[in-house]
């Protein structure tokens, strides 16, 4: 249905659950891949036999948190590719952590940088070359539980409401340029390391990488050509 045949698309977090599963979903409709992660070895490990032909796909490592390194990424992505048509910004992760009064900063910056810090720098480093092309999607992931204050969650509620904020900035910005941004908001994701952080929970109640994956697929297709700054539920059945 999506034709991604002659689309670059960088997927950061690829090594994770649902990076992969975005990565599989991309590559099956014809996209050329770049996936970042923080350690390339993993990265290319993770994929070894996911792809017939790996070798029209770019593998980097990069921390996303460090501006240096995210700039050097995109100048490598650009010298191969000459262009940039899609960044999906997966990359972050979740701590529960004490009451705010007993959070310690290092906890407090390590979920800001992580969730937050990590979009602002990919995205302030491709939105030029998008610019310069007068095309291009970038779709963020937020998360349901940025919609609304929870006990224990503060760093993790904070970082992820930041990236809609920023999603929606990014949108105002851009959009008369034919730049759509947009971001989807999971609910529970089905993955190994939830399951074993969760052993009670009623699986089926949460939503696929696989599902979400297609929501991603839809925001950075022309299908999407008229939505900007969305924030899109991926809920599952929870």
């Amino acid at each position: 249905m999506f034709d991604f045949s002659k689309k670059i698309v960088i997927i950061t977090g690829a090594a994770g659950a649902l990076g992969q599963a975005t990565a599989l979903r991309f590559a099956e409709a014809g996209a050329t891949l770049v996936l970042l992660d923080r350690d390339e070895a993993h990265l290319k490990e993770t994929f070894k036999h996911s792809f017939e032909n790996k070798h029209q796909h770019l593998f980097l490592g990069a921390d996303l948190t460090n501006s240096v390194a995210v700039q050097q990424g995109i100048d490598k992505i650009i010298d191969k590719f000459q262009k940039i048509d899609v960044l999906i910004n997966i990359a972050g992760g979740f701590i529960m952590g004490p009451p705010v009064h007993e959070t310690d900063l290092e906890s407090w910056e390590f979920m800001l940088n992580l969730n937050a810090r990590s979009v602002f720098l990919t995205a302030r480093a491709v939105v030029p070359h998008m610019l310069s092309q007068h095309s291009g999607k970038i779709v963020n992931i937020a998360a349901r539980a940025a919609l609304a204050g929870k006990a224990r969650m503060a760093p993790y509620v904070v970082s992820k409401s930041a990236v809609m904020r920023l999603t929606e900035s990014l949108s105002a910005e851009l959009k008369s340029n034919r730049i759509n941004v947009n971001c989807v908001l999971p609910g529970t994701i089905d993955t190994p390391t939830n399951r074993k952080d969760m052993p009670g929970a009623d699986y089926e109640q949460w939503v696929s990488p696989r599902a979400i994956a297609d929501s991603i697929l839809f925001l950075s297709s022309d299908a999407a050509r008229a939505v900007h700054g969305a924030a899109l539920p991926v809920y599952g059945l929870s």
